[in-house]
C-alpha cells in the first residue's frame, strides 16, 4: 500500500485497465475493490480515501498485499490534489463512492453533505473529464425517488428526495448528467437499495438494530415503522457494480434492487426473534420504541 501521489510507470507490465474506487474503504466500496482485485488481476485498482470516521482499511486487509492494489489517502473536494493524481495514476476508468451517507446526521450538517456529495462529485468529474477516462459510474441511492418502497419505480420515475442526504446525491445526479448531455462525457449512474453485510458501519438499521439488542436496547424506530425498504447483501451488490463497469452503457441510468421489500417493524421484529431467540408477540413489541418520524 502506498499514500500519496506516485507515478504509474512502476505498475506491473501487462495490466491493461488502472480503475479509481472513490471512498473504497467504506462498506459497499471495500466488497467492490475485493472483488475488482480478485476477479480483474490485470486491472489495476486504486483506492482513494480521505478515511474519514466510518472507513476502515481492515476491510481491505484481504487485497492490501495484491500487486494490481493501490492505496491513496486524499479528498475529491481538493481541486489541485485531484488534477495530480489523474495526470500521474492514468486513471481509465472511475467508481464514485465517496460520499455522505448518514440520513440522521444529514439533518444537522446539511452544508457538510452538500460540500462533500455535491461539490466533490462536481471536481472529480472535472478532473475526470479533463482527463478524458473511458467510463465514469457515479454511485447514487434509490432515496432519490423518495422515502419508501410502497411504490413501485423505476429508472424513468421522478425525483423526490425528502431528506437532505437524497437531495444531495439528487443534486450531484444533474452535475453527472449534465456532463453527458453537454459534453457526451461517458456517465453512467446507479441507484442502489439498501445494503447490509461484513463490514457495515453501525450507524445503519440493520447493524444499529442488532447492537441495541446485544445490549438489551431497544430498537428505536421512527414514526410508524411501516415505510418499506429492499435490502442487499453486499456480495451481491459488489456483482452488480462488476456488471454495470462491463456492461453499463454511456448515459443510462441503473436501479440495483431487488423485488422483495420489508418495513422497518417486520425487519426489528425478525431481528427481536432471532437474537433474542422469542417468538411471543408481547415480548418482541417489548424491544421496539416507537418514536416522533425525522
Amino acid at each position: 500500500m502506498s499514500a500519496g501521489v506516485s507515478p504509474a510507470e512502476g505498475a506491473p507490465r501487462g495490466l491493461t485497465k488502472r480503475i479509481l474506487v472513490t471512498g473504497g474503504a467504506g462498506f459497499i466500496a471495500s466488497h467492490v475493490i475485493v472483488s475488482l482485485v480478485e476477479k480483474y488481476p490485470n486491472y489495476v485498482i486504486i483506492n482513494l480515501d480521505k478515511l474519514d470516521y466510518c472507513a476502515s482499511l481492515t476491510n481491505l486487509k484481504t487485497v492490501s498485499e495484491k500487486e494490481n492494489y493501490k492505496f491513496v489517502q486524499g479528498d475529491i473536494c481538493e481541486p489541485n490534489f485531484m488534477k495530480e493524481l489523474f495526470e500521474t495514476e492514468k486513471i481509465d476508468i472511475v467508481l464514485h463512492f465517496a460520499a455522505q451517507t448518514h440520513v440522521d446526521l444529514s439533518f444537522w450538517h446539511k452544508l457538510e453533505f452538500n460540500y462533500v456529495n455535491v461539490y466533490g462529485t462536481y471536481i472529480l468529474l472535472r478532473a475526470a473529464y479533463k482527463a478524458n477516462v473511458e467510463k465514469f459510474v457515479y454511485v447514487s441511492t434509490d432515496e432519490v425517488y423518495g422515502g419508501s418502497c410502497d411504490k413501485e419505480f423505476d429508472e424513468s420515475s421522478p425525483k423526490q428526495p425528502t431528506n437532505p442526504y437524497a437531495k444531495s446525491k439528487a443534486a450531484a445526479e444533474c452535475f453527472v448528467q449534465s456532463y453527458w448531455e453537454r459534453y457526451q462525457f461517458p456517465v453512467v449512474i446507479t441507484r442502489s437499495s439498501n445494503v447490509y453485510g461484513p463490514h457495515q458501519f453501525p450507524e445503519k438499521v440493520i447493524p444499529k438494530f442488532i447492537s441495541l439488542l446485544q445490549q438489551n436496547r431497544k430498537c428505536c424506530i421512527h414514526g410508524s415503522g411501516l415505510q418499506k425498504r429492499n435490502f442487499l447483501y453486499a456480495s451481491d451488490v459488489a456483482e452488480a457494480f462488476l456488471t454495470v463497469l462491463k456492461k453499463g452503457q454511456p448515459g443510462e441510468i441503473y436501479n440495483i434492487g431487488t423485488s422483495f421489500a420489508v418495513s422497518i417493524t417486520q425487519l426489528a421484529k425478525e431481528l427481536i426473534h432471532l437474537i433474542k431467540n422469542t417468538s411471543s408477540e408481547a415480548e418482541i413489541e417489548h424491544w421496539m420504541d416507537y418514536v416522533k418520524d425525522r
